[in-house]
C-alpha cells in the first residue's frame, strides 16, 4: 500500500496527574469491511440492550466513576453524560440503540456488555497524532451530525488531532466529532475502551480482546491491540 506517515496515540502526562487510575484499551483496525447492516452483530447488540433494560445500571460503580472524573474537570455528567451513561439512559427510557454500521454497533455492544465507554475514529481523516489532553479552548469541534463549529472549554478533557486541532471527542467521552466519524467507507480505525477508578485491568483487557476478535470475525479486519497507562502513555500506530 501507499506509504503513510506514522501517527501516535498520545495521552498527555497531565491527564495522569489528575486521573492516575485511567487506562485506555486500544483496538487498531485495518482493512475493515464495515457494513450498513449485519444481522449477527445486530442480535448481539439487541441482547446487550435487553440485558441492560431492567436494573439501574447507571448506579454501577464503573459508570459512577466516570461521573466523578467528569466533575474533576468541571463538567456536569448529568447534563453532558459520559457515553456509556448516555447509552444506559436511552435504554432505560425504553429506547433501542440504532445500528449505524458494523463497527459502531460492535463498540456499542462492548460498551453495554462491560459498562465501559467505547468510541472510535477513522484514522484516514486525522492528520496529526490522536491526543487525549486538556483543551486550550482554541480547538475546533463540530458535533456528530452537526455543522456548526464550536470551541471546547479551556481545561476540558478532549481527544483531538494535534495537527489540525480538530476535536474527535469533547468532554472525554461525551460527544463525538463529525470529521472523524466511522462510516461504511472507513478502512482504518482506532477504537478506545476506557476504564477508570474501580475498573480492574482484566475487565478492560477482556473487553478489548473480545472487541478485537469481533472485528476479525465480522469485519474481516486485521487487528492489533494495546493498553495505554500512566507508564505507557504513547503508542505508535504505523498504518
Amino acid at each position: 500500500g501507499d506509504w503513510v506517515e506514522s501517527k501516535s496515540i498520545i495521552i498527555v502526562p497531565e491527564i495522569f496527574d489528575v486521573f492516575p487510575t485511567f487506562r485506555r484499551g486500544v483496538v487498531i483496525v485495518n482493512f475493515m469491511k464495515n457494513e450498513h447492516h449485519n444481522s449477527m452483530i445486530d442480535s448481539l447488540l439487541r441482547k446487550a440492550v435487553d440485558e441492560r433494560r431492567s436494573n439501574n445500571w447507571i448506579e454501577h460503580e464503573y459508570v459512577k466513576a466516570w461521573d466523578e472524573a467528569h466533575r474533576k474537570f468541571n463538567s456536569n455528567p448529568n447534563r453532558y453524560p459520559p457515553s456509556v451513561k448516555a447509552l444506559l439512559k436511552r435504554i432505560q427510557k425504553g429506547g433501542g440503540v440504532p445500528f449505524i454500521n458494523s463497527a459502531v454497533a460492535l463498540f456499542n455492544y462492548i460498551s453495554l456488555k462491560y459498562l465501559l465507554p467505547c468510541g472510535g475514529d477513522d484514522v484516514a481523516r486525522i492528520s496529526g497524532n490522536l491526543c487525549l489532553g486538556f483543551a486550550s479552548g482554541k480547538e475546533k469541534f463540530v458535533p456528530l451530525g452537526g455543522n456548526e463549529e464550536e470551541n471546547p472549554i479551556s481545561g476540558e478533557v478532549i481527544y483531538f488531532d494535534d495537527k489540525s486541532l480538530k476535536v474527535m471527542c469533547r468532554k472525554w467521552n461525551w460527544r463525538n466529532g463529525e470529521f472523524s466519524k466511522i462510516t461504511e467507507d472507513t478502512k482504518r480505525a482506532v477504537i478506545n475502551i476506557d476504564g477508570i477508578g474501580p475498573v480492574p485491568d482484566e475487565i478492560i483487557l477482556e473487553a478489548r480482546d473480545e472487541l478485537a476478535e469481533l472485528f476479525r470475525r465480522y469485519c474481516e479486519a486485521e487487528v492489533s491491540v494495546a493498553l495505554l497507562t500512566k507508564e505507557n502513555n504513547i503508542l505508535s500506530i504505523n498504518m
